[in-house]
């Protein structure tokens, strides 16, 4: 039954599910409903209760318990893909028996995925790769993990000898656009507790998160003819520079790791009349999450006591908080997490996510959530590849921790 995963993944990779940024609508693309529709109908299939698809593209669905007295546990993955790399015509390639050296993704364009740059893969060699044809994403985030529930759901109806409480499963659309549980019906879940399976390498369990908000800043320029700019021109582009550079240096993600924060430039664009900057900003520590936004406000304040009121807009808005404190409380969720690795030969790696999942703003509308491991790596990017025997172990993961919960 676990080899099912494989054939699982591919059949979802090729469903072109890419979030789009910006969007008022959840889902922010229609064609998420097709991935969702398709798994509705696989867990009714297999004999899942419960099952449906709201109009906000969410897939919910139960399996009864067999052990009566226990916890209700939930399993959520999400079914969208990046919006920064293409998630249409995915055509992924399986590598037997990796030797260690590069794998050629794409002979037209000479794209290698090779160890010299990546060196994860080190940790796979001997074992049996999925890859991009590195034109791509390959869509592991977090369609294996969504492969990896509904594996799990299938060797629990067809095996009931496996003793499980009640289990909730659902997927939900436009994580990777932040919108993930805009419209997630807790009550309706009926889950006591929860976790995303949307990790990367075999064996990482995560319940700390980042603190996460973004800044949209507007700089207003005046423009006037170079020939007479003198003392009369406001180049909002300048001003625009001249107000990152007043940002810490090594505050960014280029130098930060582990649970430093940073503040990240996502995008920027104008002229000399207009110039429009989008930053994310992180830190997994509260405080310095809010003196981040406090030197945003106060960078503003002195660029508008500088070149007049006005000049420099900015709009903060908070994303998602570290799910830390909610998760602490309810800390069986690790112990059981983590002795469910050991049982199935998996060493776990209990560490901080530098990002978020859907479990961290789930965690903040009293549903606990930490995240477990697809098997993924390289994620959101046409080096993106996934291990054929991690998945199959996060399956068995996924059931032994399932056993845990039934005693």
């Amino acid at each position: 039954m676990i080899n099912n995963v494989v054939e699982k993944f591919l059949r979802y990779a090729a469903v072109d599910t890419q979030s789009v940024s910006d969007m008022e609508t959840n889902p922010s693309s229609e064609k998420q409903f097709d991935l969702a529709n398709q798994l509705a109908e696989e867990l009714r299939q297999m004999g899942a209760k419960d099952v449906r698809v709201d109009k906000h593209c969410y897939v919910y669905a139960s399996i009864p318990a067999n052990t009566q007295g226990r916890a209700v546990l939930g399993f959520i993955a999400h079914m969208d893909t990046v919006p920064g790399v293409s998630g249409a015509h995915v055509t992924p390639r399986i590598v037997r028996n990796y030797d260690g050296g590069d794998i050629l993704l794409n002979e037209e364009k000479q794209i290698f995925l090779s160890p010299k740059d990546f060196d994860s893969l080190e940790q796979y060699v001997g074992q049996d790769l999925i890859v991009t044809d590195g034109t791509t994403l390959l869509g592991a985030d977090d369609k294996a993990g969504v492969a990896e529930i509904m594996t799990m759901a299938e060797t629990l109806l067809t095996h009931p000898e496996i003793p499980h409480g009640e289990i909730r499963i659902a997927f939900t659309p436009d994580e990777e656009v932040g919108c993930g549980v805009n419209n997630f019906d807790i009550a309706g879940f009926g889950a006591d507790y929860a976790y995303t399976v949307d990790g990367g390498r075999l064996g990482e369990l995560e319940y700390e998160n980042f603190n996460a908000a973004g800044a949209k800043i507007q700089v207003h320029g005046k423009s006037v003819h170079t020939g007479s700019a003198k003392g009369k021109m406001k180049n909002a582009l300048l001003i625009a520079m001249e107000f990152h550079q007043m940002l810490p240096m090594f505050e960014n993600p280029i130098c930060t790791s582990g649970y430093e924060g940073f503040f990240h430039l996502d995008g920027m664009s104008g002229d000399v009349e207009l110039a429009r900057m989008e930053y994310i900003i992180r830190d997994h520590d509260q405080e310095k999450f809010q003196q981040k936004k406090e030197r945003m406000t106060a960078i503003c304040d002195y660029l508008n006591q500088k070149y007049g009121p006005g000049t420099v807009e900015l709009e903060l808005r908070d994303s998602y908080y570290n799910m830390k404190e909610k998760v602490l409380p309810h800390f069986h969720l690790i112990d059981n997490a983590k002795a469910a690795m050991e049982a199935v030969g998996v060493t776990p790696i209990v560490s901080p996510i530098r990002g978020g999942t859907d479990g961290c703003r789930l965690s903040y509308m009293g549903l606990p959530c930490p995240n477990l491991c697809t098997g993924g790596e390289n994620f959101h990017g046409r080096y993106e590849y996934i291990s054929i025997q991690s998945m199959e172990k996060v399956v068995e993961l996924l059931v032994e921790l399932v056993k845990r919960y039934a005693c």
